[in-house]
């Protein structure tokens, strides 16, 4: 075994579930991934977008595996078929996956409720809960959570956004004691406005952004590369003494008080 693989700061040997993993964070986090030498299983729901990315990876990273797998994972079916796909081993899984519809709580329906929470919280409840089995067998292993710091504070995201939010850091608590014992750890990051299409959005009202920069102790918006180093860093040997935590990627927002 070469030094290289040995090296606790790399993923060598790692194969990562990565959902949400077509773009933004989640392609950012499978490209830090690749290039610390882990293998990557990739799912989203749009195939296209799986393709691209599988090819702008091997283009970039020749010796990386992807894998990726189309499926939606608000639905039973659509997480059976991404457990189907994977088969196994599995040592990382990092559930990404995320949605939002800014509205206020009294103009929201409540399909529009019920779709947060499908998407964001009962889709990484339900992930783990079908991998659990697959992160045993190949323990050590670990989890990391896709959060915000909308699950600690209130944003001007929406109630059901930061209420899914809130729910996957107490899971990430909550199972971090349960599955310790397994040499499962499971962590959570809480990113701020990050430069990815749906932020820039919001980020695009001139006045919007002005408050968000005023809120954010460092001056500017985060990049996404910044959580998947995070990310990386939770999914090392290196953080190996690290579980239940909620690291915010933040520019200091979470900590700004008066």
């Amino acid at each position: 075994m070469s030094n290289k693989s040995k090296s606790p700061w790399r993923l060598d040997g790692q194969r990562a579930l990565i959902t949400g993993g077509s773009s933004g964070i989640g392609f950012a986090t499978a490209r830090e991934f690749a290039s610390l030498g882990a293998d990557l299983v990739l799912v989203a729901r749009d195939p296209e977008r799986l393709d691209r990315a599988r090819a702008t990876l091997e283009a970039e990273i020749p010796d990386c595996r992807v894998d990726v797998i189309s499926a939606d994972l608000a639905s039973d079916d659509g997480r059976q078929d991404v457990l189907n796909g994977v088969g196994g081993p599995l040592q990382i899984l990092v559930n990404n996956a995320g949605t939002n519809i800014r509205k206020r709580m009294s103009e929201l329906s409540q399909q529009e409720y019920r779709l947060v929470q499908e998407v964001n919280l009962v889709s990484c409840f339900e992930m783990c809960r079908l991998f659990y089995p697959l992160l045993l067998a190949s323990s050590p292993s670990c989890v990391v959570n896709n959060a915000s710091v909308a699950g600690l504070t209130h944003l001007r995201t929406g109630a059901p956004y930061g209420m899914s939010k809130a729910a996957m850091i107490q899971l990430t608590r909550n199972l971090a004691v349960e599955w310790a014992a397994d040499g499962i750890r499971v962590n959570a990051i809480a990113p701020w406005y990050i430069r990815t299409p749906l932020a820039d959005q919001v980020l695009a009202d001139p006045a919007y952004r002005k408050d968000v920069l005023e809120r954010t102790p460092m001056g500017r918006v985060g990049e996404v590369e910044e959580c998947a180093r995070t990310i990386a860093f939770l999914c090392m040997t290196a953080s190996s003494y690290i579980t239940g935590q909620c690291l915010g990627v933040d520019g200091g927002f979470s900590v700004f008080g008066f």
